[in-house]
């Protein structure tokens, strides 16, 4: 599975109702609404590169209220007990 973190900026009073159909979209497992940067990020989980490029740039992108996006593909996760264990001195 390979997974993507999108950032999208919204067009300013729409944000709700832009992330709701983002989150509704086919591919997206979560989507955040932040402070900071951008206003939302979204997490895409796809099984091939190919399809990354379908959700974005053919359904993201398309959303209303949707005014950029950046896209980061993540190469690999770590838990919370994968950090804590390169941390631990062999106890």
């Amino acid at each position: 599975m390979i997974t993507a973190i999108v950032m999208i900026d919204a067009d300013n009073g729409r944000i709700p109702e832009t992330a709701q159909a983002v989150a509704d979209t086919d591919g997206v497992a979560e989507v955040y609404s932040c402070a900071g940067d951008v206003d939302l990020i979204a997490i895409v989980r796809v099984r091939d590169h190919e399809q990354i490029a379908e959700v974005v740039t053919n359904r993201i992108d398309k959303v209303p209220g949707v005014a950029r996006t950046i896209t980061h593909i993540a190469f690999k996760s770590y838990s919370s007990a994968d950090v804590e264990a390169g941390f631990s001195l062999g106890e």
